[in-house]
């Protein structure tokens, strides 16, 4: 009998040796996998270090980046629409969205769009920017901690964040009352079988009914409370790491003021979580059951609502530091940046030695130095757009996020303004000349404030006739010479710029037209353009003799009013 005792308790002995095995080795294998993800990240963080991202963005998810500065409350001078499109923002956005989170790319979004009108926030970015071009480790770790908030696609955090109130997911006694309904049918299975069978598979139908109605108005909600849960363990993280210019204990208090949140998001998100493990499957099926999720949503709710700041300050702490990683990486891609020189106050200036635009491949950089507006001539494709463009996009980003593509760069702080790439308001049934009147309005109407405006106009009032065109134009742009107005205006209209002088500087760009090629330097030069070679262009593009010689005719009779017209001036 002994001996049979023996058996068994080597017998037991032996399983739960093999059920520790098993046990270790799933625990190694997990070890082994979470380190394995952990070097493959790393990898690629330090592989992507330094270059332009290489992205592809689906229209709903670039639009759901811009939420976060679409619902965030700010009193502070923003670009607006006609400027950022005129200026292909969303594309120098792309260039430098280095981040790994939804907070860094939102952040970096807004930080773009809201230039900076003083000195001091300014300061505090670079030092954030060149602290980490210095850590190379700290930078690495930071943006391993971000990976692990990741991104959300097509879906705005921000829009059900800030809509929390909104979200219905029904009255708690129904949710008590399904609970009270399937432990009853178990009571009443224990008693009578038979009718407890039949009531427990009415009520786990009911249950799972009404959850499914329940859940999925607030499913996107609950998601979004997820993507707050990976922010806060981030947080908790971050803060404990050695990183300047850092908020330390405001960030702790604020990750504080969430315990009870966390505490009742457990069960909340317990079945969001991704990877569709056996753990994950049971909290799915007991929030189908028990609605733990639903009636837990509600007290979510009142805290993060209650909380909204703290929530917003981390954000903002955390966007920060993702977006001063991204613009680091952003400069390296670069052959060469330099960092502003701005002032406040005195006369309007703007200086920019060698600056070029960094969406195109081979760009020829172009100086400029001026306290008065300036007109630019030149035919087409020559290269006046993308001078105005450059200009405007260095003030822009030397106002935001502290880096221009340039030598040297001294200017005024500025509020840009641009009207440029317009088309007709085909939904609102305007015509170009409405719309784009109605863009010239709205500088102007932003001249009576304390900081002075940059505005760059593309070919004033194209929409009209030449008369009307060159009348209207001359005047709005003798509107614009103001003393808290600089404005670098481009046009064909070589009358304006006799009209304008002494107020514009005129500048132009110019081309070389051969018998069979036409040859672009890209450089700005004094004074205004003097060739025309449109009817040259026609007989290189291969366009029949008698038109040409028609053309050249027609203009030799109509250049003799207007050679009048510029002597008189």
């Amino acid at each position: 009998m002994d001996g049979y005792e023996n058996y068994d308790l080597i017998q037991l002995l032996t399983a739960a040796g093999i059920v520790a095995i098993v046990i270790a080795a799933f625990v190694l294998i997990l070890l082994y996998q979470r380190q394995k993800n952990r070097r493959l990240l790393m990898h690629r963080i330090r592989r992507e270090w330094g270059q332009i991202p290489e992205r592809d963005y689906d229209p709903t998810e670039f639009d759901c980046i811009s939420h976060y500065y679409l619902n965030k409350e700010t009193d502070q001078f923003q670009i607006d629409d006609i400027t950022w499109n005129d200026l292909d923002m969303d594309r120098i956005f792309a260039q430098m969205n280095h981040t790994r989170s939804f907070l860094g790319e939102s952040y970096l979004y807004y930080q773009l769009r809201t230039p900076k009108l003083d000195g001091e926030e300014l300061e505090e970015f670079e030092t954030l920017v060149s602290w980490f071009k210095e850590h190379e480790k700290e930078r690495e770790e930071m943006e391993y901690f971000f990976a692990g908030i990741g991104k959300t696609g097509q879906t705005s955090v921000f829009d059900y964040i800030y809509n929390l109130a909104d979200a219905d997911s029904g009255n708690n006694l129904v949710h008590f009352g399904m609970i009270g309904l399937i432990l009853c049918s178990v009571l009443l299975l224990f008693l009578n079988p038979q009718p407890g069978i039949l009531m427990l598979i009415a009520a786990i139908g009911i249950s799972i009914g009404t959850y499914e109605h329940y859940k999925r108005p607030v499913a996107p909600y609950i998601t979004s409370c997820l993507a707050i849960e990976k922010v806060l363990k981030a947080a908790e993280k971050i803060v404990k790491r050695d990183v300047i210019r850092l908020s330390k204990d405001r960030m702790k208090k604020a990750t504080a003021s969430f315990g009870k949140l966390r505490r009742n998001m457990t069960l909340l998100v317990a079945g969001e979580t991704q990877g569709g493990g056996l753990e994950q499957t049971l909290f799915v099926y007991l929030n189908n059951l028990f609605h733990i999720d639903l009636i837990q949503f509600k007290t979510v709710v009142g805290e993060v609502s209650r909380h909204l700041p703290e929530f917003e300050f981390l954000v903002d702490e955390m966007g920060r530091v993702e977006s001063a990683i991204a613009v680091a990486s952003f400069r390296r891609a670069f052959p060469e940046y330099t960092l502003p020189v701005l002032h406040r106050g005195g006369a309007v200036h703007y200086r920019a030695e060698q600056m070029y635009h960094p969406l195109i491949a081979h760009p020829v950089p172009n100086s400029i130095d001026t306290d008065r507006c300036i007109l630019v001539t030149g035919s087409n494709a020559s290269g006046k757009s993308t001078f105005l463009k450059t200009a405007a996009l260095q003030a822009i980003l030397a106002q935001t996020v502290h880096t221009v593509l340039a030598k040297e760069y001294e200017a005024s702080y500025f509020r840009v303004f641009s009207s440029m790439a317009l088309r007709d308001d085909l939904v609102g049934e305007e015509s170009y000349y409405m719309v784009e009147i109605r863009s010239l309005k709205r500088i102007l109407d932003r001249m009576v404030e304390e900081v002075p405006l940059f505005c760059c106009v593309d070919e004033v009032l194209r929409g009209t006739n030449t008369v009307e065109r060159i009348a209207a134009s001359s005047q709005i742009l003798l509107r614009m010479a103001q003393e808290r107005l600089l404005c670098f205006a481009a046009t064909h209209d070589i009358e304006l710029t006799y009209l304008l002088e002494g107020v514009y500087r005129n500048c132009h760009f110019e081309e070389e037209v051969t018998e069979d090629n036409i040859t672009f330097d890209y450089l700005l030069k004094e004074g205004r353009a003097m060739s025309r070679n449109a009817i040259r262009l026609l007989h290189l593009m291969g366009f029949e003799d008698s038109i040409i010689e028609k053309a050249e005719q027609m203009a030799r009779e109509m250049a003799e009013p207007e050679r009048k017209m510029t002597g008189a001036v």
